[in-house]
């Protein structure tokens, strides 16, 4: 069984930052991935960024070059980095790690809010 912890969510002002981690703990014998979605009510749930287990990272176009994931193999965590917020990046961010061989694990969520 894999647990996912998120933290770092909250309230900030247009153009500030924010730092999500997310970190995964259980029986876990290689990451293949992890990353973010968001999600809005009304909306469709969206990828925001992902990142493997070899470091390739992937991220949604409005959030290129504002936001970075990264990811500490040995911790078994994952960080997204989120710069020049705007409130349209105002969403519950979820974690979700994929591990060989299962189906993704998600965490909790986390709301993140950014006031204009």
């Amino acid at each position: 069984q894999v647990q996912l912890v998120e933290s770092g969510g909250g309230l900030v002002q247009a153009g500030g930052s924010l730092r999500l981690s997310c970190a995964a703990s259980g029986i876990i014998l290689s990451i293949k991935a992890m990353g973010w979605y968001r999600q809005t009510p009304g909306k469709q749930r969206e990828s925001v960024a992902s990142i493997t287990g070899g470091g390739n990272t992937n991220y949604e176009d409005s959030v290129k070059g504002r936001f970075t994931i990264a990811m500490d193999n040995a911790k078994n965590t994952a960080y997204l980095l989120m710069n020049t917020l705007k409130p349209e990046d105002t969403a519950v961010y979820l974690c979700y790690v994929v591990v060989w061989g299962s189906p993704p694990y998600w965490g909790q969520g986390t709301q993140v809010t950014v006031s204009s």
